[in-house]
């Protein structure tokens, strides 16, 4: 490789972990000449393509920047008042610099191993308070996807709820207010047509309500800025049996009544503008809350408070956190993607501005609204509404000419078909922006006065509507205002944490592979970062420009005509996928085709979305060594040949192998006439070797924030885009803001924003453009050596579950450790715990096989990282020896007992049949850089017993 050839790779040396030399050594390790005789003996051989993919040449770090600079360029930053749900904020520099830059912060993995993810924990504890204080609701989640999806999540709640049975509702019937956000009509839409809900949309002040609906939705306040009046509405809706939600403002509770106090059974919205940058749609958490009476069935995850081994306090999810795994296509969501790291960032910002400033800021912007409002009835202009919070909506036919001076201002508005203009103001709006603003409405180029004066706060909100409620009272929100004290509170958290800046986490079906910096650096950037979802076309070629070609390089790697990045999550992009499936079949005349066949070994969100889409779930058998049992398969696609929909499947599998028989599951499927939807959580073993396409998918959903560098952010953000087959690709998820290319088709948006988490595909496309063909194919080989590697280092001392026909395993492989309860006790979550003593997260625990864990080490991993989690698991089974020969105690020895903390080993007594040093020092390598667990382990059973999902009383602190 020549000097220059070396520069333009340089990021795959960087991007992959083992050298030439530890290459070397790990071949010999598992008995193999060289990688590609591994891949040989891992891929079947029909199913590997034999051309490079078709993408553009790898790019220098350095040339990747200077471009991605210019196609920046293409954006145009104006001055947006468009609103609708997304405004413009000012993300406070500590958190910025401490948080979203931070990938002590954006590397970690789902709080699932609570004892190492104490701060993320408690910052999501703030989130749900701040929710729960600020609706005036008792039980928040810690963040769902954007507001819209969680609009569609409380109508699905509801409709669960008061019906007992959802295939034959007694109340079918959910109202929409018309003044609720388009999009979030959009998105109800989408999600009740396959449910059988039938929607009704009108004006909440005539509807007539009986007892045929089960619930209903309005905007408070409204999409047009109106602050109204809601309670006579709640009662009547109650008075026929149903239920309530407001979609709301965070920012607008600090002045209005909250929901809670109006009798909403849930409030729910987006915390966007609580510092998170708008992004051209996301990633941003939305809020959900809800009443006690649905703690046990409100969707996504909530954190809750309980006690370790010791009895100190600990944090831990709670409840729901993974019920679709349990309760599969009876869960009531798919939901499994939070958006952690924004909400983290909402928290923040809560925790920074406190309630006083979080209530000076909402003043600020209701003053200058007031200030716009006054000035422009003066000028004879007609209000919509005279009570509002940010948004002042005029009636006026003038649109077009307002539009065009607007524009030449480089402001945005939002324009309302042809007779209606709405200015959303925000917290960076300044005195000049409302003077420029007044100008363009009142067609005027001199300089305008008015009085801006809090004289009349809260003038234009209706008495009985003003605030007066406390809110965020805990000492948490009331202590950190100060850069100092925010820097230290942000850092005192991020030590609580294992991410990926202190080891490996070795997560199966999860891909914890690096998050280069390069790839997150243009996140920042103001021509990405504030540009808003409906911003003209004209303004935001930029993104346009990088979500097309991304959109066709995602097509080129799974071997499809087709792609669409709205899913802004996994399990969006499998409900999106099947929704594909599900307008293709009606399209045909075959709307009858409602059998969706899915592997007992499937993850839990197939089933879960199978059934939002509209389908009955088939279960398909597995055999011992883990591959589909092709026979059961066949005779059940033949049983249900006239309905069949299609089959989901996982490939590789669950299991972490290449089955040889995919392309008989697939043919099998495709005479039947159902459609192959193929889940792409293993798409790292695929990328350049095979692609579901060659294959014989139909569609696929990718996971961005595994095989393509998104990080996982705690918890979220994830990118679930779709990829489709030429004849699936009208059926892509549309949107309602895009109205003019429907073109007569009904719109079903999956996601409130036309491209979903828009912002952070700039990371899968720095990922992509800086590998190239070569690089991205050897990220898979490397997927698959390190996997090898690690399996053929532990196979003599673990029973290794299931491996390939030649022996091999993908990308991820099983350990069984189910053995050791039989012969000392010992069960996985024993192993998973210790290993926090040794400095690491433990794999995937008990899926896809209760008692196992799952290992995928990502090609990110050198060879020194892999042999140091390898010569932890070789000297936990030391000590699981031990004490199968009796020379441990069965019930006091360091698996039972961990993990160790500090207070735990500094405390004057030490009553343990093994030393402090074997307690906390087990390796050398550990002495180097201890990573110590905060808590010890958690007592679920506890916080699951006695629920508290936000902040206590500071007394219970002293008290613990």
């Amino acid at each position: 490789m020549n000097l220059f050839s070396q520069l333009q790779h340089e990021f795959q040396g960087r991007h992959i972990g083992p050298d030439a030399a530890q290459t070397k050594e790990m071949l010999a390790t598992i008995g193999i000449d060289s990688i590609d005789a591994l891949i040989d003996k891992t891929i079947p051989s029909a199913i590997r393509m034999t051309t490079d993919l078709n993408l553009p040449p790898a790019l220098s770090e350095q040339d990747y920047l200077r471009m991605l600079k210019s196609v920046s360029l293409k954006n145009k930053v104006f001055r947006t008042y468009i609103g609708q749900g997304y405004y413009d904020t000012v993300t406070p520099s500590v958190i910025l610099r401490n948080v979203f830059e931070n990938p002590g912060w954006y590397t970690q993995y789902t709080p699932y191993q609570a004892e190492i993810s104490q701060g993320r924990l408690e910052s999501l504890l703030n989130y749900q308070t701040m929710v729960s204080d600020l609706t005036a609701l008792p039980i928040a989640n810690a963040s769902l996807l954007d507001e819209s999806t969680a609009a569609a999540e409380a109508m699905s709640m509801f409709f669960h709820a008061a019906n007992k049975s959802v295939s034959n509702p007694e109340k079918p019937k959910f109202f929409v207010d018309k003044h609720t956000f388009p999009q979030t009509k959009d998105v109800i839409t989408t999600r009740a047509t396959p449910l059988g809900i039938e929607l009704v949309f009108g004006d909440y002040k005539t509807v007539a309500i009986d007892d045929t609906f089960f619930g209903a939705i309005v905007q408070y306040p409204n999409g047009l800025g109106s602050v109204e009046d809601y309670t006579a509405f709640v009662e009547k809706v109650h008075g026929a049996g149903g239920y309530v939600a407001f979609a709301t403002d965070l920012l607008a509770l600090t002045l209005l009544t909250p929901p809670g106090e109006l009798g909403a059974d849930v409030a729910l919205g987006s915390a966007q503008r609580f510092g998170v940058p708008l992004g051209f749609g996301g990633p941003h958490a939305a809020f959900f809350s809800c009443k006690d009476e649905f703690k046990r069935s409100i969707p996504g995850r909530i954190i809750g408070v309980s006690i370790d081994a010791q009895g100190g306090r600990a944090l831990r999810m709670a409840l729901q956190t993974r019920e679709q795994h349990i309760k599969r296509e009876k869960a009531t969501s798919n939901i499994c993607t939070a958006q952690a790291l924004l909400a983290n960032m909402a928290a923040m910002y809560a925790v920074f501005h406190g309630p006083k400033g979080l209530k000076a800021i909402a003043s600020r912007v209701h003053i200058l609204a007031q200030t716009l409002a006054k000035a422009l009835k003066e000028n004879g202009h007609e209000l919509v509404s005279d009570s509002f919070f940010d948004t002042v909506t005029i009636v006026t036919n003038k649109g077009a000419i307002i539009q065009s001076q607007a524009e030449k201002a480089g402001i945005n508005f939002r324009y309302i078909g042809d007779h209606m203009v709405s200015i959303a103001l925000d917290e960076t709006t300044s005195f000049e922006d409302l003077a420029d603003i007044i100008n363009i409405l009142n067609d005027v180029v001199e300089a305008v006065s008015y009085d801006a004066s809090d004289d009349q706060l809260m003038a234009n909100i209706p008495a009985n509507l003003v605030r007066t409620s406390d809110y965020l009272t805990h000492t948490n929100f009331n202590s950190h205002h100060s850069e100092t004290l925010m820097m230290r509170y942000i850092k005192s958290l991020e030590n609580k944490d294992l991410s990926l800046n202190t080891s490996m986490i070795s997560l199966g079906s999860c891909t914890m592979k690096l998050n280069a910096a390069t790839e997150m650096i243009p996140l920042s950037w103001s021509h990405w970062s504030k540009m808003h979802p409906f911003a003209p076309k004209e303004q935001t070629q930029g993104y346009l420009h990088i979500i097309k070609e991304l959109e066709a390089y995602l097509a080129t790697i799974t071997g499809f005509a087709g792609c669409s990045v709205q899913p802004n999550s996994g399990a969006n992009g499998e409900y999106a996928g099947l929704l594909c499936i599900r307008a293709y079949h009606e399209s045909r005349g075959e709307g009858n085709r409602n059998i969706m066949l899915i592997p007992i070994s499937a993850h839990g969100t197939n089933p879960a979305s199978a059934v939002m889409a509209g389908y009955k779930v088939v279960v398909v058998k597995a055999h011992e060594n883990g591959y589909i049992d092709v026979e059961d398969l066949k005779a059940k696609a033949e049983q249900y040949k006239n309905d069949l929909a299609g089959i989901m499947i996982t490939y590789p599998s669950t299991y972490g192998i290449f089955e040889e028989s995919i392309k008989d599951i697939t043919r099998i499927i495709h005479e039947n006439g159902g459609q192959v939807y193929m889940d792409g959580a293993n798409m790292n073993a695929q990328v350049g070797l095979t692609a579901p396409g060659f294959i014989g998918a139909d569609v696929c959903h990718l996971n961005l924030h595994k095989t393509f560098a998104i990080p996982h952010g705690g918890g979220g953000p994830g990118v679930g885009p779709i990829c489709v087959a030429e004849h699936l690709i009208p059926f892509l998820p549309s949107h309602v803001i895009n109205e003019n290319e429907l073109k007569g088709k009904p719109s079903y948006a999956v996601s409130a924003a036309p491209f979903g988490s828009a912002s952070i595909l700039l990371i899968s496309y720095a990922y992509i453009r800086m590998l190239g063909a070569t690089g991205a194919k050897a990220a898979t080989q490397y997927a698959i050596l390190n996997a090898n590697y690690m399996k053929a280092r532990l196979k003599d001392a673990y029973e290794i579950l299931y491996t390939g026909s030649n022996g091999t395993c993908a990308h991820e492989f099983i350990v069984d450790l189910r053995p050791f309860k039989k012969t000392a006790g010992i069960e996985a979550e024993d192993v998973a715990k210790r290993l926090m003593d040794y400095g690491f997260h433990a794999p995937t625990m008990s899926f896809p096989v209760p008692g196992t864990i799952m290992i995928e080490p990502t090609e990110s991993e050198d060879k020194g990282e892999l042999d140091r989690f390898c010569d932890a698991m070789l000297s936990i089974r030391a000590e699981i020896k031990a004490i199968e020969e009796g020379r441990m105690d069965t019930t006091d020895n360091p698996l039972k007992n961990a993990p160790h903390t500090q207070h735990v080993v500094i405390s004057s007594e030490w009553n343990h049949g093994y030393t402090r040093e074997e307690a906390v020092y087990p390796l050398p390598y550990i002495k180097e850089a201890k990573f110590w667990p905060t808590v010890g382990r958690v007592n679920n059973t506890h916080g699951d017993r006695n629920l508290i999902c936000t902040c206590e009383p500071i007394e219970s602190y002293m008290e613990a």
